[in-house]
């Protein structure tokens, strides 16, 4: 059942012709209201299905701004203006300049966690989801895949026929995470699922019974009546509690708590639809149209 405030957001999304996106990480009472979920990749290919004024973007600062890359007609929102991503400006553009005049013979692969003057250094973005495919389709054999060396390393042992190259970026939530956690989660619920999300550390992931993007765990745990021990951010673990009541999931490490990801709450959406509260996304043309290359390929690659 909705609350008072959920129910006032809803009324005023349809005065405004607004609509609400959310990243999977955010709280449950906020996917509740959302009219489109998922992670990068499904918010970022899905947009301009949507007929709308505004699009209130729940999540970071490098998501709305990939929104606005692709709806530059629409007003675009992040209802908290300081929600950043603390991988997404890891590497310096200045640093994939550099390594592109010494190697032109290696494609540019882009986490989508990356800044927008980063992505338009690069041939191609991907996502958790869409890495390996997109990444199999590229006509290169040698790859710099920035900024996550975890997420780098997956995909380089997914597809031991590229040359793949990664620098010293990550996600600090996921790569804080141990074996030693895991083995200990492992022995506490021994009847439970591994579900884990590729921005852990690769000794950690081995360990994996599901190893994919956070829309890969959320289509296991629908399909699947296991306990599962969840290796992502917390609030999935917290949305599948309330989706699925009579089982278990278990969050592998209390370290995964995204505090940028979780930081929005219903009062920010409210006042973001009001017009008194959040950023207002706005970026330079040409800045845009470059950056947006990237982009629109790994729309085409992935599907």
């Amino acid at each position: 059942m909705l609350n008072d405030l959920q129910k006032q957001i809803l009324t005023l999304k349809k005065e405004k012709n607004a609509k609400i996106f959310a990243h999977s990480y955010q709280s449950p009472d906020i996917l509740e209201i959302a009219d489109l979920t998922g992670d990068s990749f499904a918010l970022s290919a899905k947009a301009h299905e949507y007929d709308c004024d505004t699009i209130i973007l729940c999540g970071v600062l490098f998501m709305a701004e990939t929104l606005k890359m692709l709806c530059p007609e629409k007003n675009v929102i992040l209802p908290v203006a300081h929600a950043t991503c603390a991988m997404a400006e890891q590497i310096s553009p200045e640093r994939v300049i550099a390594f592109k005049q010494e190697h032109p013979d290696y494609a540019v692969v882009a986490y989508i966690n990356t800044s927008t003057e980063l992505k338009a250094v690069s041939d191609v973005c991907v996502t958790s989801s869409s890495a390996v495919k997109i990444v199999n389709a590229l006509p290169q054999d040698k790859i710099l895949f920035i900024p996550d060396k975890n997420l780098g390393r997956f995909v380089r042992g997914a597809l031991p026929h590229k040359h793949i190259e990664v620098w010293e970026g990550c996600c600090p939530v996921h790569d804080a995470v141990t074996e030693e956690e895991v083995l200990a989660a492992k022995a506490a619920y021994p009847n439970a699922k591994l579900l884990m999300h590729p921005e852990l550390p690769p000794e950690v992931i081995r360990h994996a019974d599901v190893a994919g993007s956070t829309a890969d765990i959320l289509r296991y745990a629908h399909t699947h009546s296991d306990d599962c021990i969840i290796g992502t951010e917390k609030s999935v673990a917290d949305f599948l509690s309330v989706c699925y009541p009579d089982r278990h999931f278990y969050v592998l490490s209390k370290k995964l708590f995204c505090p940028d990801m979780r930081i929005t709450n219903l009062g920010d959406v409210y006042h973001a639809l009001k017009g008194d509260g959040g950023k207002v996304i706005t970026l330079d043309e040409t800045l845009r149209i470059r950056a947006k290359k990237p982009i629109d390929e790994m729309i085409r690659l992935g599907g």
